[in-house]
Formats: structure tokens, C-alpha cells, sequence
């Protein structure tokens, strides 16, 4: 018996309760019904299903300074060269109605496809990153690390004593210059 309840009503509740996670459904991550606090929600949350935000398109700012144009920043006239005032509501109109309806067109048009192409792109990009890169440098630096030990251990054994021989060798030998008379000459004493 748990919790005070009759062997037959605990199996009741069991047949009958649709399964539940304590870590919310997992099609909607923000649906938490959790009584743990301490529970790192980032850890649940699947990019898949999460919202996007319909009001800020550009959270991060990637085109602040490139696609921001508006009407002023492409024409302008400058004081004493002013166009008929309906010319210039018109003209104002007429650019801001295209450029708003033409991108609304071009991307009802050829945002999905594009989308399905940058999603593949970036898909076949992740997948050689994580599976032939990654693992080809990993592979390549602990290779490499066996052959520079190897070439270390060469270096050492061969290089070393015969260095350090003509280290010493050379070691006596000693130069010494001196001026001699009014000339530039100079002599070398070995």
C-alpha cells in the first residue's frame, strides 16, 4: 500500500493515468510541471520545438547596419532642389509600399526553398564537423604526439652528443681584435 490508498484503488489509478514526465511534454518545453527547483531548464528545452519570437526577428542583430533602408537613406533632396510636395509623398509612398509587398513576395516565394537549402547546408555542415573533423584532428594530434616523441627521442640520442661535442670543440677557441697603428686594419688572433 502506498500512501493510505487500497491495493485496488492504486492499481485504478495507475491503468487509467496517462503517463506524465515530471520533466514536462517533451513537444512543448515550456509546459513544466515540476516540483524540483533546482532543475536546469535549458537542459529540456529542444530547439525543435521551441517558440520563436514573431515581434523581434533578429534577436542577435545580424542585420543591423545591412538591410535597414529606408526611404531618406536612398533619396534625398537637398535644401533648394525640392521636387513638388506630391511628387515627394508619392514618391515615398510608392518606395516604401514596393520594398515592403516585393520582400514580402520574394520571401512567400523563395524563403522556404532557400530555408530547405541553408537547412541542408548547415546539416551536411554539422555532420562533417562532428563526424570527419573533429575526429580527424583528434586522431591527427594523438598520432602526431607518437611521432614527435618518437622524433624527440631521435633528436636527443643522435643530435645532442654530436652538437654538444662541437659545443665543446669550439668552446677554446677565442677571438680577439686589435687596432694597430692610423689603418683600419684588423688583425684577428686565433
Amino acid at each position: 500500500m502506498t500512501g493510505g490508498l487500497k491495493e485496488e484503488e492504486t492499481t485504478e489509478v495507475y491503468l487509467h493515468a496517462p503517463f506524465i514526465r515530471k520533466q514536462g511534454n517533451i513537444y512543448k518545453p515550456n509546459n513544466k510541471n515540476m516540483d524540483d527547483d533546482s532543475f536546469n531548464e535549458k537542459t529540456m528545452q529542444d530547439v525543435h520545438t521551441k517558440e520563436i519570437d514573431l515581434v523581434n526577428r533578429d534577436p542577435k542583430h545580424l542585420n543591423d547596419d545591412v538591410v535597414k533602408v529606408d526611404f531618406e537613406d536612398v533619396i534625398a533632396e537637398p535644401p533648394g532642389t525640392y521636387s513638388f510636395d506630391g511628387v515627394w509623398k508619392a514618391s515615398f509612398t510608392t518606395f516604401t509600399v514596393t520594398k515592403y509587398w516585393f520582400y514580402r513576395l520574394l520571401t512567400a516565394l523563395v524563403g522556404i526553398p532557400l530555408a530547405l537549402v541553408w537547412g541542408l547546408f548547415f546539416a551536411i555542415l554539422s555532420f562533417l564537423h562532428i563526424w570527419a573533423v573533429v575526429p580527424c584532428l583528434k586522431s591527427y594530434m594523438i598520432e602526431i604526439h607518437c611521432v614527435s616523441r618518437v622524433y624527440s627521442i631521435c633528436i636527443h640520442t643522435f643530435c645532442d652528443p654530436f652538437f654538444e661535442a662541437m659545443g665543446r670543440c669550439f668552446s677554446s677557441i677565442r677571438v680577439r681584435l686589435t687596432k694597430e697603428g692610423c689603418g683600419n686594419d684588423l688583425s684577428h688572433t686565433v
